[in-house]
């Protein structure tokens, strides 16, 4: 069970306290040791936890717990032990490996597992026993999780079935938690046993690691959790209410997101609650799928800034799920920017399901130097307490160590970050084992903070270097090669072993080198960081803060090994890089000399990042050196005019980060337009009036409205005249400036101006819907609702109230022939409609008109369409 501790069952140890003995199956000789926690024996805690004697019981590590949160049957389990029908006199104790189903319906009364076993009932003929004897206390695995115990033989089922005792009974117990978080390491979460498959792979708190900083990361739970109550009694209460919800905490790496995850997981174990970690490469099927779950389920999303195409599907899922069972889905991010804000609104039903969600930034834990030196404490204590487990760790007193510290200055406002403090703490005591290491005394708190990362870093190479031994790699590649590799790994990442290949061709230091020899490196590095999602060629150096500060070195020495890698880089691995790249910049190491780089590797890549610079840009919690390569192209003479429109319609709807720099690409576009209608007005006339059109939308999303009602009047006087001429080819241009010209026309206040504008957009919307219905019918109930709405705010209510009709009706008969593409456009006309009924007191038509509108918005979230918004 992780540590010492070895499960059973209640009516094997019988109570507290008693002694037993414990056998391995093929070893000699036994360990002795005591009862911890027992259950009831027979009831339906039937287990027990034993802890052994001796420490040098070749513990696994801890296991990840589960349990059924679906109604759906036939889960596939398994379980082994020595049962009564396999042993023979005078033969070695032998096993039986059973493999069974679970129907979770089964024993759901009486809080048990029934596990239907595939293979034929053994015969048995001994009166009053079972074959079954002696396998109570094995373990039933659905998959990876442990999801119960073995209790006993299923009374009248032929031998055919075992009742099992759930996980989530034992976690029910406060005494049984407690005894795992003493002898086995932290009690973790109970995992979904239904959606394991999409799981990310979970460090294990009590496993061996490879180097000391796998100590750090958060799903290990070295070091005991603390502090912030108000907000875990906050997150309890969220979770306490039925149904779905969505949370948002955002903070800088390092602060304690990930791990206040992990203790509110354990917390909610006691409550019978599940908890999914979602793999980053989750299909949205898949994770549609969480729809089904009927028990209290936690849907953790670690990086959500870089995953909103995972937060769609979620949120289909929980406008599918129904009920009062609470659904939760916790979003864990460095910022809150631009990319929550569309995600918010993408749709109506992300609308109608994150519109109330929190958005909390997590402070920093230590406030007060005072008790950080507290924190400091416990953290040496707990990474001492692990450091045996690190594989090839030189022998170390760690225990005497830790309590032999002197207490560091901690007054740099850096350690009131939680990760700071722990990274600190270990990097003391790696030094009390590394003769030459400066003494804590030596140096300033500003100067311990800012080389804290490199400190651990150089402790780490080591395991770099006796890896790179192992495996043949050293000397035969120069340590500077094999630290790019390892730079790169973490860079760009693999999806599998042939893109690991790629990778490294593209390096000039590998890509001369053979196949095997590139596939040592790939090996040296999964065995330095075992990959978590199946399949991937390696995993990551985390804390994030050390792989971030060991790319930013190699980046400050050789900046072109980026470019080296974008040039073999598909779209994952290139937005993988400028995200990375980003975050190693803010660095304040550095000083501004990562931005540099990263500026200039964006201009002078433009083609092959421009998608990926706007959207890393809205995502990052450092977009600045992004956001100026963006400006140092718009500014640039040399740019193409196709290449700014391209830009220009890679932008985002809206973005508070990118709104401004969006003008400034429109001002550009149309300047250069304007230059070429001079000397061109034929070609290029009806070109700066488009271009003049979104110059006008963006000015409009600043707040810069009289410069936006002065571009759009132009354009539309452009346009005017081009219609007189070609009215085929630009009365419908027209007719869609005139409409911005109403919004911003009425933004200004200048309704009687804005009625004008948006009565000709409908008057020559009418024409042309009468000439093509299908193309402009659409377009004219567009116009005609915006009319309804001028017209109402000048009280012209009757006039209003037969615009909005006409508009509904249109939208109507649209729905009917393409109910996906105009249900939601109805529903937004009807609710106008309501509204206009109501101002001339048919408040019965009103009532039926907004019930309706209800009703369709209800059917299309209940199907899962996205039900966009009227613009």
């Amino acid at each position: 069970m992780g540590g010492r501790l070895v499960l059973t069952s209640a009516h094997v140890a019988a109570q507290t306290g008693e002694r037993v003995e414990v056998f391995q199956l093929g070893r000699d000789g036994t360990w002795g040791g005591s009862v911890v926690w027992c259950g009831t024996p027979g009831g339906r805690d039937d287990a027990a936890l034993v802890l052994l004697d001796d420490p040098a019981w070749p513990s696994p590590g801890a296991v990840r717990w589960g349990r059924m949160v679906t109604d759906e049957p036939g889960a596939a389990c398994r379980t082994w032990g020595v049962p009564d029908v396999a042993q023979r006199p005078g033969q070695p104790v032998e096993a039986v490996q059973a493999e069974g189903r679970i129907n979770p319906g089964s024993g759901f009364v009486g809080n048990q597992y029934v596990v239907d076993l595939l293979q034929h009932p053994p015969q048995w003929s001994q009166q009053g026993t079972s074959p079954w004897g002696g396998l109570s206390g094995a373990a039933v695995f659905c998959g990876r999780l442990l999801t119960g115990v073995v209790a006993s033989d299923r009374a009248h089922s032929g031998h055919g079935e075992l009742n099992a005792v759930p996980a989530y009974v034992l976690h029910h117990d406060p005494s049984f938690r407690a005894v795992l978080t003493e002898h086995g390491g932290p009690a973790a979460g109970l995992e979904a046993v239904e959606f394991q498959h999409l799981a990310d792979a979970q460090a294990e708190s009590g496993a061996g690691a490879a180097s000391p900083a796998v100590l750090l990361q958060a799903g290990r739970q070295t070091v005991p959790f603390h502090g912030r109550e108000d907000l875990l009694a906050d997150l309890l209460t969220w979770c306490g209410r039925g149904g779905f919800g969505a949370w948002l905490l955002h903070g800088p790496g390092g602060q304690g997101k990930t791990r206040l995850a992990h203790h509110l997981a354990a917390l909610l174990a006691a409550d019978n609650w599940a908890v999914l970690w979602p793999r980053s490469d989750a299909e949205a099927p898949e994770l549609r799928e969480l729809r089904h779950a009927v028990k209290p389920l936690l849907v953790v999303l670690d990086y959500a800034e870089a995953r909103t195409g995972q937060l769609a599907p979620l949120v289909e899922a929980a406008a599918d799920h129904g009920g009062d069972t609470p659904f939760k889905v916790l979003l864990l991010a460095r910022t809150d920017g631009d990319w929550w804000t569309q995600a918010t609104s993408a749709t109506r039903l992300a609308e109608d399901h994150l519109d109330a969600a929190p958005s909390v930034l997590l402070t920093p834990l230590e406030q007060a130097s005072g008790p950080r030196t507290q924190a400091y404490r416990t953290a040496a204590r707990a990474l001492a307490n692990a450091l045996h487990r690190v594989r090839d760790l030189a022998p170390h007193d760690w225990r005497a160590a830790a309590d032999a510290l002197p207490t560091p200055q901690l007054d740099h406002d850096g350690y009131a970050n939680a990760l700071t403090l722990q990274m600190t703490a270990l990097a003391d005591l790696l030094d009390t084992a590394t003769p030459g290491s400066k003494d804590a005394t030596e140096v300033s708190a500003v100067q311990r903070a800012q080389e804290l990362e490199d400190r651990l870093l150089a402790h780490e190479r080591r395991y770099w270097q006796h890896g790179a031994a192992t495996h043949g790699l050293s000397p035969v590649l120069s340590r500077s090669t094999l630290e790019k590799a390892l730079a790169a790994a973490h860079l760009v990442g693999a999806a599998d072993h042939e893109q690991a290949d790629r990778t490294w061709s593209t390096l000039p230091a590998l890509a001369d080198q053979a196949r095997d020899r590139r596939d040592q490196v790939t090996a040296w590095i999964a065995a330095l960081y075992p990959p978590a999602v199946p399949g991937r060629p390696w995993g990551a150096l985390q804390p994030d803060r050390l792989a971030e500060r060991h790319i930013g070195r190699i980046l400050d020495t050789d900046p072109a090994i980026a470019e080296h890698l974008i040039n073999g880089a598909d779209d994952a691995q290139t937005a993988q890089l400028l995200t990375v790249y980003s975050r190693a910049a803010a660095h304040p190491v550095f000083d501004g000399r990562l931005d540099a780089h990263l500026t200039g590797l964006c201009t002078r890549l433009p083609h092959r990042l421009t998608p990926h610079i706007i959207t890393t840009a809205v995502q990052a919690d450092h977009p600045q050196p992004l956001i100026t390569a963006l400006h140092t192209l718009i500014k640039d003479s040399t740019t193409d005019i196709d290449d700014l429109t391209t830009l220009h319609d890679r932008f985002p709807h809206s973005s508070r980060r990118l709104d401004r720099t969006a003008v400034h690409l429109a001002q550009a576009i149309a300047s250069h337009y304007r230059a070429l209608a001079e000397a061109n007005p034929d070609a290029y006339l009806p070109h700066l009036a488009m271009s003049l059109n979104n110059l006008s939308t963006r000015l409009g999303r600043v707040g810069r409205r009289s410069e936006a009602l002065a571009a759009i009047e132009e354009a539309a006087q452009i346009l005017r005249t081009l219609a007189k001429a070609n009215p085929d080819a630009y009365l419908p241009h027209l007719a869609m400036s005139l409409n911005n010209l109403f919004i911003d026309l009425r933004e200004l206040g200048r309704r009687a101006e804005a009625l004008a504008a948006i009565e000709e957009a409908a008057q020559i919307r009418r024409a042309l819907a009468e000439a093509n219905p299908d193309a402009y019918l659409p377009d004219l109930a567009t116009s005609l609702n915006n009319l309804s709405t001028s017209l109402g705010e000048v009280g012209r209510r009757a006039e209003a109230l037969a615009a909005i009709e006409e508009a509904a009706q249109i939208r109507r008969t649209l729905a009917k022939t393409n109910p996906d593409a105009y249900l939601p456009h109805l529903a937004a006309s009807l609710n106008n409609l309501s509204i206009r009924l109501a101002e001339v007191g048919r408040q019965a038509e009103a009532l039926a008109a907004i019930e309706e509108a209800a009703q369709i918005r209800r059917a299309l979230t209940e199907a899962g369409h996205e039900v966009t918004l009227e613009l």
